[in-house]
């Protein structure tokens, strides 16, 4: 009989990270993927104003698909190939995952009502096709869009820091589950997991940013 884990994996984030950084739309690409982005902060912003446990639901539902659809095809092209990954698998299903629980950690913080897990079910299909076609014919482009989505994530988050610091949003107890997973001490309080997804997200955004880079390196040598 197989036996599945059910244990919390550990995450070891870097806090030290550089939080503010902005890469500059250069190509045609690159505007496309700043602007569907931009539109998407739009309705966030309208839709949730300052509800940032509800908004990060939401969005780290939508955050959590690139990854795995990224990996998806990174996984078929390497086979299609019969070459080496180069490590890009196993980034974007990590990458995946750690969504995921920033996912899992706002359910036990903001506790979503059933209207809001339908927005959910939507949001996630919609963007899910969207981004699958557009990793399919448009990779270097699907890696930007992420790279700015993550830049907007940070922002967000520094936001949700500063209303927690105001007072304007209980600073809480950390869920057990996000303890666990970022080894936070006994007495985390929702001030601390916000800072620990920051900086996960702006490490999500130099990683995309990143295989811009590389896509558009081998594109100049071929």
């Amino acid at each position: 009989m197989v036996k599945l884990s059910t244990s919390t994996p550990v995450k070891h984030t870097n806090m030290d990270i550089e939080l503010d950084v902005h890469i500059k739309p250069q190509t045609m690409s690159d505007r496309v993927a700043y602007s569907f982005v931009k539109m998407l902060r739009f309705f966030a912003d309208m839709f949730f104003a300052k509800r940032y446990g509800h908004r990060a639901i939401v969005l780290e539902t939508v955050a959590a698909v690139p990854g795995m659809v990224g990996g998806l095809w990174q996984h078929l092209h390497a086979l299609r190939r019969m070459r080496d990954d180069e490590g890009w698998i196993r980034t974007l299903l990590e990458e995946a995952e750690n969504e995921r629980m920033h996912l899992m950690t706002f359910i036990e913080i903001a506790k979503p009502n059933i209207f809001e897990r339908l927005i959910i079910m939507i949001v996630q299909a919609m963007f899910y096709n969207a981004y699958f076609f557009l990793y399919l014919f448009a990779p270097r482009t699907a890696h930007r869009v992420v790279g700015y989505f993550e830049e907007e994530a940070v922002l967000s988050y520094t936001q949700y820091l500063a209303e927690i610091e105001k007072g304007t949003h209980e600073n809480v107890p950390a869920p057990q589950l996000a303890i666990d997973y970022w080894n936070l001490p006994k007495d985390a309080r929702l001030k601390d997991v916000v800072e620990v997804i920051r900086a996960d997200e702006a490490e999500h955004r130099d990683v995309n940013h990143g295989f811009v880079e590389v896509i558009d390196k081998k594109r100049a040598g071929s």
